[in-house]
C-alpha cells in the first residue's frame, strides 16, 4: 500500500516562489513515476507535471519555464519548484504516483493508482 503526503504552500504573494514536498510512503518509490496536478477554485483538476523513472520532467504548457518537478529516491520525496507565482496558479495541488515504466510520461488523471490529500495554494496581495 502507498500513501502520498503533501507539504508546503499556503498564502505567497505574487511572483514569489514555493517548493511542495511530496513524500512516498511504501516500497520501492524508485520504480513509480509521479505528478502533480491541480485544482482551482471553480475548475477541474488539471494536470501541472511528471516525472519519470530517470527523472525527467514534462509540464502542461501554463507552468513550463516556471515550475520544476524533482525526485530524490534516497528520500523518496518528489518535489514542485514553483516560480513567479501568478494568481492564477492558486489552487490545491496533488501529488500523485503510479507503477512506471523506464521513460514513459504519464499526464492524465486516470494513469495514476495513488494520491495524495492535497496542498493549497494561494497567490494574492
Amino acid at each position: 500500500q502507498v500513501q502520498l503526503v503533501e507539504s508546503g504552500g499556503g498564502l505567497v504573494q505574487p511572483g514569489d516562489s514555493v517548493r511542495l514536498s511530496c513524500a512516498f510512503i511504501g516500497p520501492t518509490f524508485e520504480r513509480y513515476s509521479m505528478g502533480w496536478f491541480r485544482q482551482g477554485p471553480g475548475k477541474e483538476r488539471e494536470f501541472v507535471a511528471t516525472i519519470t523513472l530517470g527523472g525527467k520532467g514534462s509540464y502542461a504548457g501554463s507552468v513550463k519555464g516556471r515550475f520544476t518537478i524533482s525526485r530524490d529516491n534516497a528520500k523518496s520525496t518528489a518535489y514542485l519548484q514553483m516560480n513567479r507565482l501568478k494568481p492564477e496558479d492558486t489552487a490545491v495541488y496533488y501529488c500523485s504516483a503510479r507503477r512506471a515504466n523506464r521513460g514513459k510520461s504519464y499526464e492524465k488523471e486516470n494513469d495514476y493508482q495513488y494520491w495524495g490529500q492535497g496542498a493549497p495554494v494561494t497567490v494574492s496581495s
